[in-house]
């Protein structure tokens, strides 16, 4: 027995290779053979594919094989779960919120993605392929055409079909060791080798080590039983248990898990009573078994684990099925909770579906979430259709994260937004299902637009741009309800607001020219108030700087005379500063930033306070104190950095860069430009395509390139172009182990030759 899937991949920090890989709860067992036949596969393939029946163990070994792998891939090893969505077009999503490439420009994923990869060493590993074939394979092919380091792993019941794809197909564990093959195998000659009599003698009581399949069986029944032991008494019986289930690790491990209360003579016995259906004519005759009766079994086997949960186990099982991705206690409970099975007994259920091997437990031990494996998942939500309650799964499920949603905004002005940052990022698979509810099977569009629009916090503040925007779009187009209502309202400015960001001021004017007129159709003020405010974002940034403090002076007004006060009614403050910097004013913008950063502190709120500390930063250069605007630049990008607010790390890096070409650091100017122009790419248009905004930029290139002249300049600029985001964001903070401005050795051998 092996504990390989406990090494993990660290996720973006300090030392170790980078990468998502999650740390294994549970020993890897055997699959040696296979683990370096896959290891083999990727040191000579850039496309490699493990298939195999579900419950094979497909993703433990793609783990395994990653992880050991990581070494060779300098930009990471990153684990991409695919069973969590089923529109295709939420691929390229999926994929750049794994690798962790926060994009915010109106271009297609897989194009910003193609860009991202281009010169990047990564290992990247798609799981659960088989619903996604055809856009899995056009993603792998356009992905490795454009990156020549790219390596894919992907497993999947079936090949992807894709140009250039080599294979690995999985078979069940193996029922003998392996020193045994060739004796087991002449053995059991009569019997096919596999047969029930052939495992049987493979475990003998002479035999010095047991099959893999035994092994595997040994470590689960040792984790809920730690005095369970194979015995010449029970060694047979094990193995006859392995050979009846087939070898398949996830049917293994579910039978292991009952001697608990069961010997395994017992197990045996309950399985055979079971297995005697699936009995076949051909199977006398010797015919082998074939992947869907393997794959019969496995259901066959989850189907007894289902019989011998009590009902409330049940009931947990097949409503939790509704969940794509791991979940919490708290929605669990909202999922489950009714008078069947009472709020406060969840959690204890869920502890005994974690203990029967059909829950995972994941994330830290005071926070915990829990996963269902595909065939576990899939086995509840049949068994959810034919108790009828699918629909109301559904929707309870939609329900809690519409309501979760709305906790975030309120508390998204508050102490706890870096918290609330935190958890939505968790539960994207989850509210990205309840979208997909909504618009789909439960065909409530309107409350899908509710629930898209109270999102704006998550996919403004914390980098989701282009997904946001999609998700507006497809439900304004679903809504069909008569009247605008608020949800309406608030869905137009929202969007309106991304597109400004995103530096798509047409349409984003029309959005909120639209909003603005709805509202006052509708009466809704609040509505009216925020279509003004972002009108006069795009003024901002159109470099109609005086039109825009009128907006913004008016949406002030609008949302006193409201009692609004949140983060959007901050950025208000803030914006209008910026248009009094813009203007010359500057003590007026420094009245302004003092007064909005009061509010921010008074109520703990941080997003927001990053861009008065942007504001003052550019007050304090423009006034001649460099170093408090590069100490106030570099706290605002520490804070953004944390939300991964593109727009607010790469204005501060703009700054910083300035503030080093200000005081001669010419080299680390250029290298910091050249980082942020790799930013402005997955942003939009490079500041805003704003003269305003673009003025200090424009200085630090004047003054970096006369110091060090063009070509200098163009090698430092390239060498920051080269990095990523946190290496970026680490450069200007100097905080880098490895800074982009360090000359090549080449560079610095051509200056020793010169002195």
């Amino acid at each position: 027995m092996r504990r390989e899937a406990g090494v993990g991949v660290r996720v973006d920090g300090v030392g170790g290779p980078r990468g998502n890989l999650p740390i294994g709860t549970t020993s890897f067992v055997g699959r040696r053979a296979e683990l370096a036949e896959l290891g083999d596969l990727l040191a000579g393939s850039r496309l490699v594919t493990v298939t195999g029946v579900g419950g094979v163990g497909k993703t433990r070994l793609a783990l395994a094989a990653a992880a050991h792998a990581a070494g060779h891939y300098r930009d990471g090893v990153y684990l991409v779960r695919l069973s969590a969505v089923t529109d295709p077009d939420l691929l390229g999503y999926l994929v750049a919120a794994a690798v962790r490439l926060t994009d915010q420009t109106i271009r297609p994923p897989l194009e910003v993605l193609t860009d991202h990869l281009a010169d990047r060493r990564m290992l990247l590993v798609l799981d659960t392929c088989e619903h996604l074939l055809e856009a899995c394979a056009e993603l792998a092919e356009r992905l490795l055409r454009a990156a020549p380091e790219l390596v894919i792993l992907a497993t999947s019941r079936q090949s992807l079909g894709a140009l250039g794809e080599r294979t690995l197909r999985l078979a069940p564990l193996s029922l003998r060791h392996p020193e045994q093959d060739g004796a087991a195998a002449d053995a059991a000659s009569g019997d096919g080798g596999n047969g029930a009599h052939g495992a049987a003698r493979a475990e003998s009581s002479e035999d010095p080590a047991p099959s893999e399949a035994v092994e595997l069986f040994l470590a689960r029944a040792a984790a809920v039983k730690p005095e369970f032991a194979l015995t010449p008494e029970n060694r047979a019986e094990v193995a006859l248990v392995c050979d009846r289930v087939e070898g398949i690790p996830l049917a293994i491990e579910l039978a292991a898990v009952r001697v608990r209360t069961m010997t395994p003579g017992q197990i045996l016995d309950r399985l055979e009573d079971r297995f005697a259906l699936l009995h076949r004519p051909e199977r006398e005759a010797g015919a082998g078994r074939g992947a869907a009766d393997r794959h019969q079994r496995l259901l066959t086997t989850v189907g007894w684990s289902h019989e011998l949960c009590g009902g409330d186990e049940r009931l947990a099982w097949a409503r939790l099925s509704v969940f794509p991705g791991a979940f919490d206690v708290q929605a669990a409970r909202a999922v489950c909770a009714d008078e069947s099975l009472p709020a406060d007994a969840v959690h204890e259920v869920l502890d005994r579906l974690v203990a029967k091997s059909l829950l995972m437990r994941v994330g830290a031990a005071g926070s915990p979430r829990y996963r269902m494996l595909d065939t576990i998942r899939d086995y509840g939500a049949r068994w959810l259709a034919e108790l009828g309650q699918a629909e109301a799964a559904a929707r309870r499920l939609r329900d809690h994260y519409l309501l979760l949603a709305r906790r975030g905004e309120q508390a998204w002005f508050g102490p706890d937004q870096a918290g609330w940052f935190a958890r939505m990022t968790l539960e994207h698979d989850n509210v990205r299902a309840a979208v997909e509810l909504s618009l789909g099977e439960l065909d409530e569009a309107e409350i899908a637009l509710d629930l898209v629009g109270t999102l704006w916090f998550f996919w403004i503040g914390a980098g989701h741009l282009a997904e946001g925007r999609r998700y507006l779009e497809r439900t304004l187009e679903a809504a069909t309800a008569p009247g605008a209502g608020p949800a309406t309202t608030k869905a137009l400015w929202v969007v309106g607001y991304i597109c400004v960001l995103q530096g798509d001021l047409p349409y984003a004017i029309s959005m909120l020219i639209r909003c603005r007129a709805l509202a006052k159709v509708e009466g809704d003020e609040r509505a009216e108030a925020y279509a003004v405010h972002r009108l006069g974002c795009a003024a901002l940034i159109g470099d109609r700087h005086v039109r825009a403090a009128s907006l913004f002076a008016e949406a002030l007004a609008r949302y006193c005379a409201l009692g609004e006060l949140n983060s959007n009614v901050i950025m208000a403050w803030v914006e209008l500063a910026m248009a009094a910097a813009f203007s010359g004013d500057l003590d007026r913008a420094l009245r302004l930033c003092e007064q909005a950063g009061a509010l921010c502190d008074e109520y703990g709120e941080r997003w927001a306070k990053a861009y008065v500390l942007y504001v003052s930063a550019f007050v304090a250069f423009t006034r001649g104190t460099p170093d408090q605007a590069a100490s106030l630049a570099r706290e605002c990008l520490r804070i953004n950095h944390a939300f991964r607010d593109l727009i607010g790390i790469v204005l501060p890096i703009e700054l910083l860069a300035l503030c080093a070409a200000n005081d001669g650091e010419s080299e680390h100017a250029a290298a910091l430009q050249g980082a942020a122009g790799r930013v402005w790419k997955t942003v939009g248009t490079p500041l805003f395509g704003s003269v305003y905004f673009g003025a200090a930029h424009q200085k630090c290139r004047e003054l970096a390139s006369a110091a060090l002249g063009p070509v200098k300049y163009q090698e430092y600029y390239d060498r920051g172009l080269s990095v990523d985001l946190d290496e970026a964001v680490a450069c200007a903070l100097g905080e880098s182990v490895n800074p982009c401005i360090t000359p090549c050795d080449q560079s610095k051998d051509e200056a020793r030759a010169g002195e």
